[in-house]
C-alpha cells in the first residue's frame, strides 16, 4: 500500500510540471468554417498548380516553355515558422505555398515571405484549423497546436540569417549569371537611376544656390542610398568647391558601392580637393 501512494504522488508531481494544453501563448482565431471542416481536402494527394500563361509563352502540344520568365533575384525578405502538434496522429500543415506532412509532431518552415501569410492544419485529408500568421522579417515563430484548443503563438525568436548562409547562396546562384540586386549594389535602399534622375531633375529646376541645393540632397540621404556615379553627379552640380568637398564626405557613408568612389574624383575642379578627399577615404 506504501508503494502504490509513492507511485501515485510520483505520478501526481510529473503530471503538475507538464505542460497543459491552452495554458501557454497567445491563442490565434480558427478562420476555417464548419463547411470546409467537414470536407476532405485530400491534402496528401493535392496537387498544387501554377497558372504559367500569365508569364509564358508555351508550346500547348508539348507544355514546354519556350521563354520561362526567370526570377533571378527575388526577395520579399525572409521568416521562419516551426510548429508542434504534441499529439499521436499523421497531420499536414500549410503555411503559405509550402506543405510538410508527417507523424513526427514537428514542422520546420524556412525561407518564408514576411508579412501576412496563411496557416493551415489537416488531418487525414480534412482542415483542423486555418489562420493568417503576420510574419516579421528575420524572425522565427514558434507555435503549438492542440486539437481540442487550438493554435497558440509562443514567441518571436530573431533569426541571424547569416549564419544560415542565405545571403551566401543568393550570390552562389546568381553571381555566375551576372545577375546583381541593385545593378551591382548589394547593400540598402539604393535609389534607382530612374528615380535618381527625376530628383536630379528636380533639384537643377528648384535650386539655384549651393545652400538649398545640399538642403535637398542631405534630406534625401535620410532613406536613400547612392552609387558612386549618382553622387559624383549632384558633386559636380554644386558651385563651390568646398561645398563640393563636404558633400562628398557626408555621401560617402550613404555610397552602396565605396570601391568604385573614385568615380567622385572627377567632380572637383582643384586638386587639393581631390587629395583631401582621397585622404578622408584611407582614414574612414
Amino acid at each position: 500500500m506504501k508503494k502504490f501512494f509513492i507511485g501515485l504522488a510520483f505520478f501526481a508531481a510529473i503530471h503538475s510540471f507538464a505542460q497543459e494544453a491552452g495554458k501557454a501563448g497567445e491563442l490565434l482565431k480558427n478562420e476555417a468554417s464548419t463547411a470546409e471542416m467537414q470536407v476532405s481536402g485530400n491534402v496528401k494527394t493535392k496537387a498544387k498548380t501554377f497558372d504559367q500563361s500569365k508569364y509564358n509563352q508555351t508550346d500547348n502540344s508539348n507544355n514546354i516553355s519556350k521563354n520561362p520568365n526567370y526570377q533571378w533575384n527575388k526577395n520579399y525578405g525572409y521568416a521562419e515558422v516551426f510548429l508542434r502538434i504534441p499529439e499521436q496522429g499523421f497531420f499536414t500543415v500549410e503555411v503559405g505555398d509550402q506543405m510538410i506532412s508527417n507523424g513526427s509532431g514537428k514542422y520546420r518552415f524556412f525561407d518564408l515571405q514576411s508579412g501576412k501569410m496563411p496557416v493551415s492544419i489537416y488531418e487525414n485529408g480534412f482542415l483542423l484549423y486555418r489562420t493568417t500568421l503576420m510574419l516579421r522579417n528575420n524572425n522565427r515563430m514558434v507555435l503549438d497546436f492542440f486539437t481540442n484548443e487550438g493554435l497558440y503563438l509562443l514567441d518571436l525568436y530573431p533569426v541571424k540569417s547569416q549564419s544560415y548562409g542565405f545571403n551566401d547562396w543568393n550570390d552562389v546562384w546568381n553571381d555566375p549569371y551576372g545577375n546583381h540586386p541593385g545593378d551591382g549594389y548589394n547593400s540598402g535602399n539604393v535609389m534607382d537611376n530612374n528615380t535618381f534622375r527625376q530628383f536630379f531633375d528636380m533639384l537643377q529646376k528648384n535650386e539655384k544656390f549651393d545652400d538649398g541645393k545640399l538642403a535637398l540632397i542631405n534630406q534625401q540621404m535620410r532613406t536613400s542610398m547612392f552609387s558612386s556615379a549618382q553622387i559624383r553627379d549632384l558633386v559636380k552640380y554644386i558651385s563651390f568647391d568646398n561645398n563640393k568637398l563636404a558633400l562628398a564626405k557626408s555621401m560617402y557613408k550613404r555610397c552602396a558601392d565605396k570601391n568604385r568612389y573614385f568615380l567622385v574624383y572627377d567632380a572637383f575642379d582643384f586638386e587639393n580637393s581631390k587629395r583631401e578627399l582621397m585622404e578622408f577615404i584611407a582614414k574612414y
